[in-house]
């Protein structure tokens, strides 16, 4: 959680390295997923349309900044960026795998009559 109580907090006494920027940079990601989650769960929690609406309005803007820093992530670390591609590329691959099954194999429809209910004795 936020630690207000000392102004300093957020000072440090020297520049990151790279690798000390691409961990911030991770750790900021998490923070604003985080922010999503509390966010989504104040709007689950209401039913007051006033404050729903802002608060999805906030919680959006935090998805905006998780794209942000995903995209400067991408940039400070190739490598990783590689990583996320090649795991995109599997999920296309997957999904691409299921539609050539759905084409291949009709849906067999069940005429037994058979059910749950139906098979308790």
């Amino acid at each position: 959680m936020a630690e207000f109580a000392n102004p300093f907090q957020g000072n440090v006494d020297r520049k990151l390295t790279k690798e000390e920027l691409i961990q911030a940079v991770r750790l900021d990601i998490s923070g604003e997923l985080e922010a999503i989650y509390l966010y989504d769960a104040h709007v689950q929690a209401t039913d007051n349309e006033i404050a729903k609406k802002i608060i999805a309005d906030i919680r959006d803007e935090e998805k905006a900044h998780v794209g942000e820093l995903m995209a400067l992530l991408r940039i400070l670390d190739p490598e990783e960026a590689d990583h996320f591609a090649s795991g995109e590329a599997e999920v296309k691959e997957l999904l691409e795998e299921l539609e050539n099954e759905k084409k291949e194999s009709p849906s067999k429809k069940d005429d037994s009559g058979a059910t749950v209910g139906s098979l308790i004795k």
